[in-house]
């Protein structure tokens, strides 16, 4: 019988925290100063000596925390390895700076300025995924529930938007959780949880190389299936100095490890029209390391080193933590 209990309230938990809720509540807003802390971790609380995980050497990093009733939820990331823009799935846009010794400043607190539905809900900013040009400082956004992917200036105002013919059926809530921008101009987006029409593929998950701007109806489109670790799903992407691909997967779990994630790294070069991409796995984020809901992705240089960027999303929910962490990729 105790058993039988603990297992209905993990499964209960797990409900709370599943991507398919539906986000029917009123979008929380900052109002007054931007307060917010970094506090460092290690990535083994255990062994504070434990660096090496996987392909990756931990550098260090930060738990981030701020009483704002709208901070947290962080699915996406962009960054130059000192100043950040994290965007959560509400709409919300943290901005700081952080120094080799961790240490933030110029903290700014903000929101998308336009998006699907009026954001009064949060679902209307159910903001999941985001690439940028560097060049004109131009960022795109996907918007899961419409499936919708928008570009907005430097400024932060909507240009365009639209919801790809290559993404119209995919799920309201597993749509365009992973999005980059290749060097060369393109961009993939992978959804979370939409599978393949063929029954054959149904461990894969949808995705779509744009070879061009993805708010451009004419831009043209490569449709193929990734095929994340075995009950992973993708949650972001970014693309390496190579022009390979960084792949971020995210697991619900059953307690006390709730959620552990996968890095792996794909060739760019296997998509094609209909291809099965498979991705090397590099590393595993579980006990005895640091493992949350891993959700945002980003990809620096750093004196001739590449440098791996993971944050998470806490939902904000008092049990799970945004941690903003940094790693030196080792593999070659």
């Amino acid at each position: 019988m105790v058993a039988a209990m603990r297992l209905l309230l993990s499964v209960l938990l797990i409900l709370l925290l599943a991507p398919s809720y539906s986000g029917e509540e009123p979008a929380p807003r900052f109002v007054g100063r931007p307060r917010m802390t970094a506090t460092r971790v290690a990535i083994d609380p255990g062994d504070r000596t434990n660096v090496h995980v996987g392909a990756l050497t931990y550098i260090g990093g930060v738990r981030l925390k701020s009483p704002a009733p709208a901070f947290g939820g962080f699915s996406s990331m962009h960054t130059d390895g000192k100043r950040f823009a994290l965007l959560s799935d509400g709409g919300h846009i943290v901005r700081f700076d952080m120094n080799e010794k961790f240490h933030v400043s110029r903290v700014t607190f903000g929101a998308l300025r336009a998006g699907p539905g009026t954001g009064w809900l949060k679902s209307d900013r159910d903001s999941e995924s985001n690439a940028i040009d560097p060049a004109t400082g131009r960022f795109w956004v996907g918007f899961e529930q419409t499936n919708e992917i928008w570009r907005y200036n430097r400024q932060g105002e909507p240009e365009a938007h639209l919801t790809p013919l290559a993404m119209v059926r995919w799920s309201e809530n597993g749509g365009p959780e992973s999005m980059v921008r290749l060097a060369h101009g393109g961009f993939i987006v992978i959804s979370e949880t939409t599978r393949p029409p063929d029954h054959k593929m149904r461990s894969m998950r949808q995705a779509v190389l744009f070879r061009g701007d993805p708010t451009d109806p004419r831009t043209p489109t490569t449709s193929f299936a990734y095929r994340p670790p075995s009950g992973y799903d993708p949650s972001d992407m970014a693309e390496l100095p190579d022009g390979r691909l960084l792949i971020l997967n995210r697991r619900i779990n059953l307690p006390p490890a709730l959620f552990t994630a996968k890095l792996v790294i794909v060739d760019a070069g296997a998509i094609r029209e209909g291809a099965v991409v498979e991705g090397r796995e590099i590393a595993t984020l579980a006990p005895p390391f640091l493992h949350d809901n891993f959700e945002a992705l980003a990809v620096t240089q750093e004196n001739g080193a590449t440098i791996i960027w993971i944050a998470s999303d806490d939902n904000r929910e008092w049990w799970e933590q945004s941690f903003l962490l940094k790693f030196r990729l080792e593999t070659r």
